[in-house]
């Protein structure tokens, strides 16, 4: 079992930039929540990772929330405003009998290709350009 600590998390920047993600506590169904701290708490980036044991088999859950805020002026007044968020969920599900290795390749190939030089995947997911 590992210990609760910041995550830290590179983006695919042209100069990669590390993100780090405190923890903020489970919520009520006992997943884990982090968020990176920024000036406007609702702008927050999230990360959660949850794990359960249903019917013989692990359930992992995995997702990133990143918000975008930018300045609203009305009358005069300025407040920071969410305007679009991104959000990417991974899930998992392993069977109680499943060995370490099959879950580590299993995860490693799904890791692997999202990869920049998998193009097809790159394309479709971050170009928004579907495969023909």
């Amino acid at each position: 079992m590992s210990a609760r600590g910041n995550l830290v998390i590179n983006d695919r920047a042209a100069t990669p930039v590390a993100h780090t993600f405190s923890p903020d506590g489970d919520d009520k169904n006992g997943v884990h929540l982090y968020s990176e701290k920024g000036s406007v708490p609702a702008g927050n980036p999230k990360y959660s990772i949850g794990l359960r044991q249903t019917g013989g088999r692990y359930r992992g859950s995995i997702r990133l929330a990143i918000p975008v805020v930018q300045t609203q002026t009305i009358n005069g007044v300025s407040a920071p405003v969410v305007v679009r968020t991104s959000y990417i969920e991974v899930n998992t599900s392993f069977d109680a009998l499943s060995t370490t290795q099959e879950r580590a390749d299993a995860v490693g190939l799904l890791v692997n290709s999202l990869a920049a030089s998998q193009t097809q995947i790159n394309d479709c997911i971050v170009n928004l350009s579907d495969i023909y």
